[in-house]
């Protein structure tokens, strides 16, 4: 019989444990070469402090993984249990999860190839010679994703302070369209109502670079920002936002329609991404509390 380590064989004992009513303990016993006069020795054993520990944590690390929609894995569920008062290594949290086949909705996002036909007037990246933002409302950014409902798509139109990453402005759409990034941007400016200088990042696509939105832009005193041509990292923060939402709210859920869709977006965005979910880029706050550090 091959050698086991102590600890290896806890962990078969349980698997058997788990799973002895439908295969039979003497059955898994010898696939899994492992004693099955051990096993019921194993069984009547009192539970040792460490595993009483454990068994308390994973419920903790259940809650907190339910409460997250699912979408957290062990670096934030560690944060957030931290939050709690709960003081556990990184490691054993991972392990745990790992175990209880806890694991974080992730997606790739698809984008379509953007249309040819582009403004080709001149911009530039304001960011790239800047410091980061120490205040909100110092610097935006902004782009629009595709979400795929039954056989068409829709279109996300989205602005987040890169200061806290909050979503500040938003819509949905059926077509892409300028209307539909100047609204979000609209909205944006209603919720933060930001002084003259904020400056406003977003790619060299002609829903951003059309001129009713740059006059829009010049009446509010924002200044411009654009990628740099075949720069797409120089926008991404928001690369990053539309690749969570579309893994932890997109990904194996089913929209009846738009309104289903848009309603789904309010609660994912409103309410749980800017008001619970921890952010790694913020020291894993959230970025309303985030925010409130320079209120």
């Amino acid at each position: 019989m091959a050698t086991v380590s102590h600890g290896g064989t806890q962990e078969l004992f349980r698997f058997v444990a788990q799973h002895r009513f439908h295969y039979g303990v003497r059955r898994l016993c010898r696939f899994l070469n492992v004693s099955a006069s051990g096993f019921y020795a194993w069984q009547q054993r009192k539970t040792s402090r460490r595993d009483q520990a454990n068994e308390e944590l994973i419920e903790q690390i259940k809650r907190t993984f339910t409460a997250s929609r699912e979408t957290y894995g062990s670096p934030r569920v560690h944060q957030a249990l931290k939050r709690q008062g709960i003081h556990v290594g990184r490691k054993r949290v991972e392990r745990l999860m790992r175990e209880a086949g806890l694991k974080a909705r992730v997606a790739r996002v698809y984008r379509k190839v953007a249309g040819l036909h582009r403004f080709y007037q001149k911009s530039v990246n304001l960011r790239k010679d800047l410091p980061k933002p120490t205040a909100p409302n110092q610097h935006w950014a902004a782009d629009l994703s595709y979400i795929r409902v039954g056989s068409r798509w829709l279109y996300l139109a989205a602005v987040i302070d890169l200061y806290s990453r909050r979503v500040v402005g938003w819509l949905l759409g059926k077509r892409k369209t300028v209307s539909l990034t100047q609204a979000s941007l609209q909205m944006a400016l209603r919720n933060r109502r930001p002084k003259p200088g904020l400056i406003f990042h977003t790619d060299r696509g002609v829903e951003y670079r059309a001129h009713e939105l740059q006059h829009l832009l010049k009446r509010h005193g924002i200044r411009a920002s654009t990628n740099r041509p075949g720069m797409c990292t120089d926008n991404a923060e928001m690369e990053s936002f539309f690749h969570t939402l579309k893994g932890e709210l997109i990904k194996e859920n089913r929209f009846y329609g738009e309104m289903h869709l848009r309603d789904k977006l309010a609660g994912y965005i409103q309410h749980f991404y800017n008001r619970f979910r921890l952010h790694s880029s913020l020291n894993y706050m959230i970025p309303v509390e985030y925010e409130a550090l320079v209120a």
